[in-house]
């Protein structure tokens, strides 16, 4: 079996052509740079004779031409690979990057139709109909959706486990293929393999499910703690804002990153803080859900009592088989009392530990946030309309005050979820928070630069990946911001 180039037949084609539009690109920037610095700028609308407009071109336009052209063929070459590596089969004949772009072909498939129909009824999405008006917010989507569908697929694309061990793949090259591959075994290791001869590009698949199943329902969590504190005292004031907003600014006063260190040490594990924690910030959900549909049919009583009894008794549940675990011994009785056969889920003590310190953290800067715009939006005329119909406090707050202040607290949601990401990736950098052999792209850039100056690609993949992430979600805000402007 014989090791894979990175572009197979396809290179020869298309190699040439991305490798035009970088210099094509480059030279525009250089050129579009100098010109400016030397006082030139772009052209400008003119009257013609007959009074019809027209633009007088500079140099400077042709330069801006030139470098969104040279992107515009660079991102169809990088279709030719995906298109490529799908419709030629092989990875000797595609590559290594048509291989990946194979074993990608669900997630290609999820953005296809996602994209097809968010733009087909985009008029009928309200706010997120309104992204696909944005080019950057399309960018920043399409990079978020990458992980999305690539972590929901990550059996599918991944070629190995993510803690399958080959010990001749030690270090190995992108490309190598296996000494003795088994029986519908993946022969080749796509982005090589790692200090203990695991394969890179599972690892960084399997990285993205670790990261996607606790940024996200972390930053909900933590905003559902910020709001539920953040309304009434922006609406109240008086002492009520005064008390939450001395804690917020108490656990605000110390850097983020320490107190993530803080909350992670295993004394302080050991103390049960994280667990005490929990149990005060999964109570937060249930309260919000509660009072959101109690004030919502409080004017339909029956209708009112059903709903908020289906609300309790299922958070309830939830919240109780959240913060107890009577399987572990390790455990204070407080969160051992709840019996085993009504305890529906169980998560992991590291990974707990993990959930709450985001939420911990995160839910101040979203109080402050929420306080913020429930001070300015308060004083609006339709708040005044609400309190003179006789609504009551928490329906103005949750329905009157709280819809209006959605654009904000989406984009900064999407920012914070970006946060949070990086904030994982330095835990894992550390070693803390997670288990040793987690996939987590933290944890495997810290495993791959012990040898980056040796053996680079172990560490490269999971910091690219991280980063793509990131810049996604700030592309993303950036779009939802710009568009939530204009409503």
């Amino acid at each position: 079996m014989e090791n894979l180039t990175w572009s197979g037949e396809l290179g020869a084609v298309l190699n040439p052509v991305l490798a035009l539009s970088v210099l094509v690109f480059a030279a525009g920037f250089v050129a579009n740079f100098v010109m400016t610095l030397a006082g030139m700028r772009a052209g400008e609308m003119v009257v013609n004779p007959d009074h019809t407009l027209s633009l007088r071109r500079t140099p400077v336009d042709y330069a801006l031409m030139a470098m969104k052209y040279a992107v515009l063929v660079f991102v169809l070459g990088c279709a030719g690979y995906v298109v490529g590596g799908v419709l030629m089969g092989g990875p000797e004949r595609t590559g290594i990057l048509g291989a990946m772009a194979a074993r990608l072909l669900p997630v290609w498939v999820g953005l296809i139709a996602v994209f097809a129909l968010s733009i087909t009824f985009k008029r009928r999405l309200g706010l997120y109909g309104k992204l696909f008006d944005s080019p950057i917010g399309m960018v920043g989507f399409f990079l978020v959706m990458f992980w999305v569908f690539t972590a929901i697929f990550a059996g599918t694309v991944a070629t190995h486990g993510p803690i399958d061990v080959i010990s001749q793949m030690r270090n190995e090259l992108p490309g190598t293929a296996l000494p003795d591959p088994r029986e519908g075994q993946y022969a080749w290791y796509l982005l090589g393999g790692d200090n203990l001869g695991r394969d890179v590009f599972s690892r960084m698949v399997y990285g993205a499910f670790e990261v996607l199943k606790i940024a996200p329902l972390a930053t909900l969590f933590a905003f559902m703690v910020g709001i539920t504190l953040g309304l009434p005292a922006g609406y109240y004031g008086g002492r009520l804002d005064t008390v939450i907003t001395f804690l917020a600014n108490l656990v605000l006063a110390f850097p983020v990153i320490l107190l993530f260190y803080l909350l992670v040490t295993p004394e302080i594990v050991a103390a049960g803080i994280p667990n005490y924690l929990s149990m005060v910030l999964f109570l937060f959900p249930v309260l919000f859900l509660v009072v959101l549909f109690n004030s919502r049919y409080r004017t339909q009583p029956g209708l009112r009592n059903v709903i908020v009894a289906a609300v309790v008794a299922v958070g309830g549940l939830s919240y109780l088989s959240l913060i107890s675990d009577p399987s572990d011994p390790d455990l204070p009785l407080l969160f051992r009392l709840w019996p085993e056969a009504l305890d529906l889920f169980d998560i992991p003590g590291n990974l707990l530990i993990v959930f709450v310190s985001v939420v911990f953290v995160n839910s101040p800067t979203v109080f402050r946030i929420v306080r913020g715009l429930v001070l300015d939006i308060k004083t609006r005329d339709y708040v005044a309309a609400g309190q003179t119909r006789g609504e009551g406090p928490w329906y103005i707050m949750l329905w009157e005050i709280l819809p209006n202040a959605r654009g904000p607290l989406i984009v900064d949601f999407c920012l914070r979820i970006g946060y949070t990401t990086i904030l994982l990736g330095t835990l894992g950098f550390f070693g803390l928070g997670v288990s040793p052999e987690s996939p987590d792209w933290g944890s495997t850039i810290n495993e791959g630069r012990r040898l980056l100056t040796i053996y680079p690609h172990p560490a490269l993949p999971p910091a690219l990946a991280l980063m793509s992430l990131v810049l996604g979600l700030n592309l993303l805000a950036d779009g939802l911001r710009e568009e939530s402007l204009k409503d």
